[in-house]
């Protein structure tokens, strides 16, 4: 055999098949034997044939021929590929649900903090003016079944509605201060909690307190904004209690500045709380259970102790990540 021709059918114009010896085109002479190397066939079927002719130039037509086909790499294949694109599909799908997830989160934490603050109105205004109209209902109608047999009974009994309808209005300012009052974003929490219990000394001047201090123990820190217009609301809850109902000689607020937490603590020696009514307050009053409710908010423990006769400690604890500021500064 004098001359040999090679030929693949359907590569792509990047494919190449190389004779060891020849380039491509070229006709092998005098060789029986030769290697073909093809690169950069893609995966599909090919034919490969072969003509000679003898020494007279007479071809063989027919020639000889072989089947064979390159078999795809994964990455070639289609399963791989509607897997990529199914992929594909499945994290839009993920990223649409995280999205609506994180918009569902945020409508229902609106919610939730619009629900609250009319759940602590609603109980505001139980607590104070709806049982000082209720009262004064009471008294009216007293006055009203004394007339005209008993006028100076009834005349008394009206001037003791008139001193419940004056302390209503208090009670609704109050109601109304406490929906609005917030902690000054950069004064000093010891101060706002001794202008807090002055204030209060001179609204209770018949509550019989003698003296009220604030005592701090470590360097005052820098308090997040939300946390300490909390920590305001539950001191001044407390603090209107030991006023209002303690009948304390001595009331004490305390604030410690410790490394792992921030503590508050609110005592007096007054008249105590029942042991029954320690966990949610009495029934209709919702002190308690609202400074509680605070503290869960901002991720705090609240604990109450008290005997009767014995006085009422009131203590709050508020971890260092929740309440001082990354950067540390004083206040």
């Amino acid at each position: 055999m004098n001359h040999l021709a090679h030929d693949v059918l359907s590569h792509r114009r990047d494919s190449s098949c190389l004779s060891d010896s020849t380039r491509p085109g070229d006709c092998l002479h005098g060789r029986r034997h030769a290697r073909l190397r093809c690169t950069n066939l893609p995966p599909r079927n090919y034919r490969f044939r072969v003509a000679a002719c003898n020494n007279s130039g007479v071809w063989n037509e027919a020639g000889a021929f072989l089947d064979f086909s390159v078999a795809p790499a994964y990455y070639q294949t289609i399963w791989f590929r509607l897997s990529c694109v199914a992929a594909f599909l499945a994290l839009l799908w993920a990223v649409y649900q995280q999205r609506l997830r994180r918009v569902a989160r945020e409508f229902n934490m609106r919610l939730d903090e619009r629900v609250s603050e009319r759940t602590r109105i609603a109980r505001e205004l139980h607590d104070t003016l709806l049982q000082s109209f209720q009262g004064l209902i009471l008294n009216f109608q007293r006055a009203r079944n004394l007339l005209p047999a008993r006028p100076d009974q009834a005349i008394e009994s009206l001037d003791t509605a008139l001193d419940r309808a004056e302390r209503a209005i208090m009670e609704g300012r109050d109601a109304i201060h406490d929906m609005r009052a917030s902690a000054p974003a950069d004064g000093n929490l010891a101060e706002e909690i001794s202008a807090l219990g002055e204030q209060l000394a001179s609204e209770n001047e018949h509550s019989g307190a003698s003296s009220f201090r604030v005592v701090v123990e470590g360097s005052p820190k820098a308090i997040r904004p939300v946390v300490r217009d909390e920590i305001y609301r539950i001191t001044r809850e407390a603090l209107r209690n030991a006023y209002g109902h303690a009948h304390a000689r001595t009331i004490e607020a305390e604030i410690s500045y410790e490394d792992k937490l921030l503590r508050v603590r609110i005592r007096d020696d007054g008249i105590g709380i029942n042991e029954t009514h320690l966990g949610e307050g009495r029934a209709g009053h919702y002190g308690l259970r609202g400074m509680r409710e605070r503290a869960t908010h901002i991720g705090a423990q609240l604990d109450v102790w008290s005997e009767e006769g014995a006085g009422t400690e009131i203590e709050l604890r508020v971890p260092d990540r929740i309440a001082y500021k990354a950067d540390g500064q004083h206040t």
